[in-house]
């Protein structure tokens, strides 16, 4: 379990680091508004920020199977961790056709079903966070949905980036749940042998 945790630690803090790589955009030239033009629009302004995406899916994809082994063992659970596989798949993707309307919408949905997983199965301390993640899914995406239909100077960059903070956020703190959470124990094979073994009077 000491490995799962690090090997969790690591790639989840290499996907969300290089998920920040937007923020280059502030010293980068990219011709790109942070305000009035989407972030996805990054991708073809530089190539770095294509990399950085790539590398942030493939560390996120990395990261399943120790989650996994970290995870309780129940479907919701399960489910938590599948959606940052979605969402890994869908940043994959995006890195390597930018542009593609389904990928972003993918993206979305993985986070709304890990916030919305998180509710259903974290303890009442944890639960609240969950609750403020799924509000702020919802919202910074209906957000950007707005501005993308009303169209120029209506802060479309603004909420889709946004979009990127909640959702590194949510991954920072449902990591953490997981790694400091110790999971149920399993018997061993020794203790499972033991118990099946009849005593004899």
């Amino acid at each position: 379990m000491r490995a799962a945790r690090l090997a969790a630690v690591i790639l989840s803090g290499i996907g969300v680091v290089t998920y920040f790589a937007w923020l280059l955009e502030f010293v980068l030239p990219t011709g790109i508004s942070p305000l009035q033009q989407s972030a996805e629009q990054l991708l073809c302004a530089q190539p770095v920020f294509r990399l950085a995406l790539g590398v942030s899916g493939l560390a996120f994809t990395l990261a399943g199977p120790p989650l996994l082994r970290l995870a309780p063992v129940h479907w919701m659970a399960r489910l938590t961790v599948g959606s940052l596989g979605v969402f890994s798949i869908a940043l994959l993707g995006d890195a390597a056709r930018p542009g593609t309307t389904a990928l972003p919408l993918l993206a979305n949905l993985a986070a709304l079903a890990g916030a919305l997983s998180l509710v259903l199965w974290w303890p009442p301390g944890w639960r609240a966070w969950a609750v403020v993640f799924l509000a702020l899914v919802v919202l910074t995406w209906l957000a950007a949905i707005t501005a993308a239909l009303l169209g120029p100077d209506h802060l479309a960059g603004l909420f889709t980036r946004a979009q990127m903070l909640v959702r590194a956020a949510l991954i920072v703190v449902g990591v953490s749940y997981v790694v400091v959470t110790p999971g149920p124990r399993r018997p061993s094979a020794r203790g499972r042998i033991r118990a099946r073994s009849p005593r004899c009077p």
